[in-house]
C-alpha cells in the first residue's frame, strides 16, 4: 500500500537543497516510494518553497511536482504537509524552523541548525516539547569512507586511539577572474558566512562518532582575502574567516588536528581526510575510500640526505574492500528520517546533536578571541 508523506522544502532553490536534497526525494518518488518495515511505500509529495516564483516554478516543472509557493505561512498551515525541511541561509534558519515547530511539523534541517548556542538548544527543547520527529543533516557519516572507519573503530582495529588528523581544504576563486564556488554569503558575518560556523559541526559530528567526543578546543582562524567579488561581478568586503587551524583534546586523552581552508591547493586523497593512529594500527580515509596499517605492516623509514626517498609512502597502505552497497549519503539521511516519522525508526542525529555542533562553533570563536584553550562541557537539555 502507499502511504503519502506531505513534505515542505523549504530554500528549495538553493544549491544544497536542489543537488542533494531534492534530488534524493525525487529519486525515492520515482522508485515509486521507500519501502517500510511492514510492506507500504511511503510516498514523499513535495512543496517547493523559496523567495523565487519563477526559480520555483522552473524546479517543480523540471522534477515532475506540481506544487509550489513563495508563501511559507500558507506552506506550514497545511495540515496535510507533515515535516518541515530546511536549507536556506544560516542566518534564518532559526527563525523558520521555530515557526515549523510551533505549527507541529515534524523538523528535520541542514546544518549549522541555528547560528548560536542559545538559538540551537531552544530549538532543540521546544521541538521535544512538542513531541515532534526532528534531525539534522549528518551526511559525512553515511559517505563509505567513513564508515569503513567507523567500523575500525568499533571492531576495535586501532587498539588504543593515540591522534586524529583531519585535512579540509580547496581553493575558492576571489571571483575576480574566475567564478567563486561558493556564495558571496559564506564571507560575511552579517548573512551567517564564516568557516567555523560552515565546517565545525561537520568535524564535531565526524571526531565524536569516528575517534571520541571533543572535550576541549584551541582555535585560531584567518581571513586571507578581504576582498571578493559576488554573483553579479560586483567588489565586496569579505570580514568572514576563509582559514582555520584547531587543536582538539578528546576523551580519553585523544589529541586532534584540524585544519580547515578554503585557500589551499590540494595535494592528497580528496578534499577532506581523516587518519586516526592508534597503537595497533593506523587508517586513512576519505569520502569513498579507506586505507589501513596495521601494526605488523608498518615500515622503518628513513630520511635520506642525499638520494631521494626510494620508498612510495602510499603503497605502503591496504585498501579496505567496498563490501556495502554504496548509497549516496543524502539520500541515506532521508531514508532513515522519513522512517522515523513514519514507523518511529531509529535516527542517529536529533536536532540535540545538532546543538553540539554549534557549540563547537561558538567556543572556537572564543577561543580565537581569547587566544587560548576553551572546555567543551556536555550539554543537557
Amino acid at each position: 500500500m502507499e502511504r503519502r508523506i506531505g513534505i515542505i522544502l523549504n530554500g528549495a532553490t538553493g544549491g544544497l537543497a536542489t543537488g542533494q536534497h531534492l534530488r534524493a526525494l525525487v529519486n525515492i518518488r520515482k522508485e515509486g516510494g521507500l519501502p517500510l518495515a511492514n510492506g507500504d511505500l511511503l510516498m514523499p509529495d513535495l512543496i517547493l518553497v523559496g523567495r523565487n516564483a519563477e526559480r520555483l516554478a522552473a524546479l517543480a516543472a523540471k522534477n515532475g511536482l506540481a506544487r509550489w509557493s513563495t508563501d511559507l505561512d500558507a506552506a506550514l498551515a497545511n495540515p496535510d504537509d507533515t515535516l518541515f525541511f530546511d536549507a536556506a541561509t544560516t542566518h534564518l534558519r532559526f527563525g523558520v524552523v521555530r515557526r515549523a515547530i510551533a505549527a507541529g511539523k515534524h523538523i528535520y534541517c541542514e546544518k549549522p541548525i541555528a547560528p548560536t548556542l542559545e538559538e540551537a538548544l531552544t530549538l532543540a527543547r521546544e521541538a521535544k516539547a512538542a513531541g515532534i520527529k526532528n534531525g539534522t543533516v549528518q551526511d559525512k557519516l553515511f559517505l563509505p569512507g567513513f564508515r569503513k572507519l567507523a567500523y575500525l573503530k568499533d571492531t576495535g582495529y586501532f587498539g588504543q586511539i593515540l591522534e586524529v588528523r583531519l585535512e579540509f581544504s580547496r581553493w575558492i576563486f576571489d571571483g575576480e577572474h574566475r567564478p567563486a564556488q561558493r556564495p558571496s554569503w559564506n564571507y560575511r558575518k552579517r548573512d551567517g558566512g564564516g568557516l567555523v560556523l560552515d565546517m565545525f559541526p561537520h568535524w564535531r559530528y565526524m571526531i565524536d562518532r569516528l575517534a571520541g567526543e571533543v572535550r576541549a578546543v584551541n582555535c585560531t582562524t584567518r581571513r586571507h582575502f578581504s576582498r571578493r567579488w559576488d554573483e553579479q561581478g560586483n567588489p565586496y568586503e569579505s570580514d568572514a574567516e576563509d582559514a582555520v587551524f584547531a587543536q582538539m583534546e578528546l576523551e580519553g586523552g585523544i589529541f586532534a588536528s584540524v585544519n580547515s581552508s578554503w585557500c589551499s591547493r590540494i595535494r592528497r586523497d580528496d578534499v577532506v581526510t581523516i587518519q586516526i593512529d592508534g597503537t595497533n594500527g593506523s587508517a586513512v580515509a576519505g569520502p569513498q575510500d579507506c586505507f589501513t596499517q596495521p601494526d605488523g605492516n608498518t615500515p622503518n623509514p628513513v630520511l635520506p640526505v642525499e638520494n631521494r626517498q626510494p620508498v612510495s609512502f602510499f603503497d605502503q597502505w591496504l585498501a579496505m574492500p567496498d563490501n556495502t552497497p554504496l548509497v549516496n549519503s543524502y539520500r541515506a539521511g532521508w531514508n532513515l528520517f522519513l522512517r522515523h516519522v513514519a514507523e518511529d525508526g531509529p535516527f542517529p542525529s536529533p536536532l540535540a546533536a545538532g546543538a553540539k555542533g554549534v557549540q563547537l562553533a561558538e567556543l572556537s570563536y572564543l577561543s580565537n578571541q581569547e587566544r587560548r584553550w576553551i572546555d567543551v562541557p556536555a550539554l543537557t537539555l
